[in-house]
This record gives C-alpha cells, structure tokens and sequence, in this order.
C-alpha cells in the first residue's frame, strides 16, 4: 500500500517539535523508514536528534539524497490562534498546523515518495534521506551533524534535493540551485557619559554611531551578479537603554545583517566593516567593539543535471517551468553544497512561520508525485 503523504504530514505536525525538542517525529519518521527496507542511524549530537536513512548499498550505483528538517519555530501568541497549532486539523482543502509549510510536508512528501519507489521499482543505487531537528534554530547540531557522521563513515550522497518550502505563491514557479550569505555584526560604541547640558564635557557614542551606521546604510555593495540580486544591508536595531533625557550615554549599541552575493565572502564583508568602523572611530575618538557571526557563505550550483530533472519533473506534472532562484534566507543547503551538487524544490511558503500556518493538501500530493519523477529520471541514468 502506498504511503499517503497528506496523513504522513498530519502524524509531523501533531508532533510538538519545537527546536532542539524531537517531538516524536524523529521516531515516527525512523520506525516508518526502517519498516521499509531503509537502514536508519540516529545521530545525536547536543540536544539534537538527527536521522540518516539509506536503502541500497551505494556500493557502484548512484546515490541521490533528500534533506529536511521536522523541528519548527515556537507557536507565539497561542490566542491568536484559529486552530491547535499541533492538531494537524483538515478544513477546505488546507492542512493546519506548526511546521505544516516549513516543513514537514515537504519531509512527508520526499519521504513517501521514496518508500513507496525503491518498493515498486527498485532502483541500481541507492537513496539517502538525512532529517535534523536543529533548523530553525542554530543549525549547529544538525545537517553538519550528519554530515561529519557520514564522513567519518564512508558515506556519500552524489546529487541532492532540499524540500523546503521555495515558490512564493504558486506551486512549481520557482527552485533554490543557491543560497546569498548571511552574517550578523553586533557594534557597541563605548564613548564618555556627561551632563546633556555640558556636551563639551563629555563623548557622546550615540553621535558616532549614527554617522556609522548612515555610512553603512548608504553604501552600494555591488549591482547584483549573474545569478544573484543586490547585495543588501539591513539596521535591525539600536538602543541604548538610556531613560535619562539629559544624560549622554556612555554606550551604545546596534545590530545589522548583511546578506551578500557571490561577488563577496564573509572574510571580505568583515574587512570592509572593520575599516568602516577604524575611521569613525577616529574621526570621533569613540572606542567600537564588534562580533561578528557569519551564518553561511554564498553559493550556486550552476544549472545542470539536477535542476534539469527538478524543472522536467515540475514540468510534465504542473505544466510550469520554475524559475531558477538564489533569493530568500539561509537554509541547510549551505552546509550540504560541500559534499555535492544541491538544488531546493518544496511548496508555496507564503504561512511558514505563521499564526494559522497551514498547506493546501493537494500540493502535498502533487509535491509527492514531482519527487517520484526526479527519482524515475536520475535512475534512469545509471
């Protein structure tokens, strides 16, 4: 009997999975696989529960591999809720629930999909699917998890599909072959605190910031590259807990996130930033102190085999050829891109996160059906 994946999705989002908590999908995921033939390793690392799953050998055929995540974001406020965000209710065609989008299922749909192939039409490779709960958070302990557990075993995915959530608003318009680079930078200006009415007494860091930050804000990383948007640079915050309307502060601090093309790299950005800060911080005599956290560096895998087979298979099923994109945020993509060819197909993600999130079931199906005819052509190849 084939596995239905709208009711696989039901079963992951009654699973209260809130990041590092595994939430029972994890094991429902891994009695599920191993019932079917696939060999299921749990790797924990952390607080983090992770599943390797593989059928076949991989000995001489080729290896494709699926990557997802069952972890979710917090509910938030629960009164503004319709529904039980854990109670994977059915109404009008939509599935309701935390994590139905981002991204249980697009787990459910790779995962029914391959049980339901290597059991009907056995493939000469093999299939691995790699789950984490730690996406939505960190990402420490997760897909880098399997990924050093697979090194350090000899095991190897030759060709991989992220199932994340990738079409803005219609199913099929669009696939992920590159991520832009992420890094936060967390600035505090230390200067000298005074009497607001004595301002020559004092060093106000608030002045220095600003001028910073203007600076920062008003520069042109670049125009964009071949497969890439502009460079941008956002102030997410600035504060200086000062209550005090006639006191200058003695410090102040800001936050900004840059998500940068291929024309940089995160050594590159933290160069520029700190020559940016050296010279207010003279033109100003204000003392700066920056941490800095890159969350990924840009990358691209250039169009090719496997976005052909993803654009093919979308293709013959919706009738729509998607557009092939670098935008949105970060995703686990970044991690696996360094053991081989990655692209991302999954749903319309317009919910994730969401209060009400939710997933029209028949895209669900649909998703299922596209994974299958990727999986029929990649092993036709071999």
């Amino acid at each position: 009997m084939k596995i239905d994946p709208v009711s696989l999705t039901a079963d992951l989002v009654r699973c209260p999975s809130v990041t590092p908590e595994e939430g029972g999908a994890i094991d429902l995921l891994e009695q599920l696989l191993e019932k079917n033939g696939f060999s299921c390793t749990r790797i924990l690392r952390g607080q983090v529960n992770n599943l390797f799953a593989k059928w076949g050998t991989g000995k001489n055929g080729r290896v494709f591999g699926f990557n997802g995540h069952t972890d979710v974001v917090p509910v938030g406020d629960l009164s503004s809720w319709t529904v039980d965000p854990f109670g994977a209710e059915i109404k009008e065609g939509y599935l309701y629930g935390r994590g139905a989008t981002d991204m249980k299922s697009g787990v459910a749909a790779f995962v029914a999909s391959a049980i339901d192939f290597v059991n009907h039409q056995p493939p000469d490779g093999s299939i691995v699917i790699t789950v984490t709960g730690d996406e939505e958070d960190e990402a420490i302990d997760g897909t880098v998890a399997i990924l050093d557990w697979m090194k350090q075993n000899g095991e190897k995915i030759d060709h991989c599909l992220v199932g994340e959530p990738t079409s803005p608003s219609q199913m099929g318009e669009m696939m992920k072959i590159g991520r832009r680079g992420s890094m936060n930078a967390k600035i505090t200006a230390t200067g000298i605190q005074g009497h607001s009415a004595y301002p020559d007494r004092s060093n106000n860091p608030i002045v220095a910031m600003v001028k910073l930050l203007d600076k920062l804000a008003s520069h042109k990383l670049d125009a964009g590259t071949e497969h890439f948007d502009p460079s941008t640079l956002a102030i997410t915050s600035v504060d200086t807990g000062n209550k005090a309307s006639n006191v200058i502060p003695a410090v102040t601090k800001a936050t900004i996130n840059i998500r940068f093309n291929d024309s940089h790299s995160g050594c590159s950005i933290v160069s520029w930033l700190k020559d940016e800060i050296e010279k207010v911080s003279a033109e100003y005599g204000i003392k700066f102190k920056t941490d800095f956290k890159i969350s990924g560096e840009s990358f691209i895998t250039p169009p090719g085999e496997l976005s052909d087979l993803i654009s093919k298979a979308v293709k013959q099923e919706l009738g729509v050829t998607p557009k092939l994109s670098t935008t949105g945020g970060t995703s686990d993509a970044r991690f696996i891109k360094d053991m081989c060819p990655v692209t991302e197909f999954g749903l319309v993600g317009k919910t994730m996160h969401a209060v009400d999130e939710k997933v029209e079931t028949k895209q669900i199906y649909q998703l299922k059906e596209i994974y299958t005819r990727i999986l029929e052509a990649y092993f036709e190849k071999t």
